[in-house]
């Protein structure tokens, strides 16, 4: 756990070596690309670890039994445009049955504030876990703001999963959001003068898509 309770870091050693060749320059996008894939899924453990569970009749090939299976509502995991997109793989393989959403926001370069330009979510978020997914949590802007629309529309159990995040934004989100858990795989030194996350990895969305 970090000073800020709501954060917890999930440092299992393969999450943290994959990572590692992620910040790499010289990986490959694909290369990028697969690795947030499989890190994704690694994370998906520790963010599901509280899923209610209740049992179902079942018949196995030898008798019956009252089997372990999940409560309530599909999960519904919202990717944050457009890098969360490259969370969902990861995710959806764990977890395929879970609703997708989809919150469009981009930064404006001299605000840093987030702009919205699309929404398309699952129905029936009161009753769903919900959990927001955007690789960077860097000055926690766009994240709090996908939270806040979430919650507008009904959204009462909400987890964020990022990849990386800065202690700015982690304060920021926290301040506005404090009954949101933050998961991440590492927490970075701080933020550069442009909203970058030190040493950080680049920016996410470009590495997964090669737009540069």
């Amino acid at each position: 756990m970090s000073h800020i309770d709501t954060l917890t870091i999930v440092d299992h050693p393969l999450v943290q070596h994959k990572l590692s060749l992620m910040r790499d320059k010289t990986c490959r996008s694909q290369d990028f690309a697969r690795l947030l894939t499989e890190i994704s899924m690694l994370m998906a453990f520790a963010l599901t670890r509280d899923l209610a569970l209740t049992t179902q009749a079942i018949e196995t090939p030898l008798e019956p039994m009252q089997a372990p299976v999940l409560a309530g509502k599909k999960l519904a995991l919202i990717s944050i445009l457009r890098a969360g997109n490259g969370m969902l793989e990861g995710m959806r393989a764990v977890i395929p049955a879970a609703r997708v959403g989809f919150v469009g926001l981009y930064r404006d370069e001299v605000t840093l504030t987030p702009v919205e330009y699309y929404l398309n979510l699952p129905a029936d978020l009161a009753n769903r876990q919900v959990i927001v997914l955007d690789p960077m949590l860097a000055t926690g802007n766009s994240a709090a703001a996908a939270v806040d629309k979430l919650k507008s529309h009904g959204a009462k159990k909400i987890k964020l999963m990022t990849l990386l995040a800065a202690p700015e934004g982690v304060a920021a989100f926290a301040a506005r959001h404090p009954d949101v858990p933050i998961f991440t795989a590492a927490l970075d030194r701080g933020l550069n003068d442009k909203g970058y996350i030190l040493p950080g990895l680049g920016d996410a969305g470009d590495r997964i898509f090669a737009t540069k």
